[in-house]
């Protein structure tokens, strides 16, 4: 029964975590927006990995194989960020 409460919990949060992201595209942080929203949907995608994908509970291997995509894409938005910034 614990194990249906956190999932009830993780997927209220994602919930809640969607209105935020909603209710922030109202208001004008000018480039902050992206920043915010890529903020909260590595959040949501950290929730998601961690208890639906029971990654939370995985070996080091396991682990290494999640990590390294987000190595390249860190690297993909890194560079297309300087690309545009320095224009």
């Amino acid at each position: 029964m614990a194990a249906y409460r956190t999932y009830i919990i993780i997927w209220i949060s994602l919930l809640i975590l969607t209105v935020v992201t909603w209710w922030v595209s109202y208001i004008n942080l000018g480039m902050g927006n992206v920043a915010v929203a890529l903020l909260i949907a590595s959040v949501k995608a950290a929730l998601v990995a961690l208890f639906f994908m029971h990654l939370r509970f995985e070996n080091r291997l396991v682990w290494a194989f999640a990590i390294l995509p987000l190595f390249f894409l860190a690297l993909i938005i890194f560079g297309t960020l300087s690309d545009t910034m320095f224009r």
